[in-house]
């Protein structure tokens, strides 16, 4: 087990600060006339905000931290980096301070799956943080980053109504492009590495669990990623308005 006064918990406690800082720093911005508009948008922007300049941030971190040490692609386990090691604790108070965000401002219900992945997320960022294996693994996981980018562009479009503006038509195709190649490229491959641990009883096959919930989840966005931009006369009329996921 850990020691309770571990040296990654001031990391930890602050990127978490820094994240809270600048949701109320962003939070001054003005806002577009059909987000003003509706307390729940109002919110949903703000929390799109900070998750935009988080995936700006850690996507290419993690680009630049695979490039420096190209063994994370192949020692998934064991390599290690002073930079992938402080990038797992960034990323980890981000999804600390999101999920504390999403359960103070009362979404916790319509957010549910949200917060299911935010838990997930942290299960295996701390094994990289506190018994410093699998850091690589978390750098490669945070790949996605670079995807969320141009997925993040798509929520906050679409909440401020600007589905028809060339910007979302041209960022749909190139947003589909980035989930194939850092979101489910990666987690194939993690997939694939992470099935050598079936049958053992190692960290290793916790993180195989956490994974395989993952691709679940992961397929079920793809597929309504799908439904929703490339097949919306299949998308019902009434729609859960109060679905942080689904927007």
């Amino acid at each position: 087990m850990p020691p309770l006064l571990h040296p990654a918990l001031p990391l930890l406690l602050g990127a978490t600060l820094t994240f809270r800082a600048l949701r109320r720093a962003l939070s001054r911005l003005p806002l577009p006339v059909h987000v003003r508009a509706d307390p729940l948008r109002t919110w949903r922007w703000h929390n799109l905000l900070v998750s935009f300049a988080h995936s700006i941030v850690s996507g290419i971190w993690a680009l630049l931290c695979v490039w420096q040490t190209p063994d994370m692609l192949v020692e998934i386990e064991t390599a290690w980096s002073l930079s992938g090691y402080l990038l797992v604790c960034f990323s980890a108070g981000y999804f600390i301070h999101d999920t504390v965000d999403i359960v103070a401002s009362g979404q916790a219900r319509a957010s549910w799956e949200y917060l299911v992945h935010h838990i997930m997320a942290m299960g295996a960022f701390f094994s990289g943080i506190f018994w410093s294996s699998f850091v690589g693994g978390g750098v490669l996981t945070l790949l996605v980053e670079v995807s969320n980018i141009f997925l993040t562009i798509r929520m906050m479009m679409k909440i401020n109504n600007a589905q028809d503006h060339l910007l979302y038509r041209v960022n749909k195709y190139v947003n589909l492009v980035m989930y194939f190649v850092f979101r489910l490229a990666p987690q194939v491959y993690l997939t694939r590495f992470f099935l050598r641990y079936v049958r053992q009883r190692t960290l290793g096959t916790f993180l195989l669990g956490i994974l395989l919930m993952l691709d679940v989840m992961i397929i079920i966005y793809f597929s309504r990623l799908l439904r929703s931009d490339f097949c919306p006369e299949r998308v019902p009329r009434k729609q859960h308005k109060d679905k942080f996921l689904t927007e």
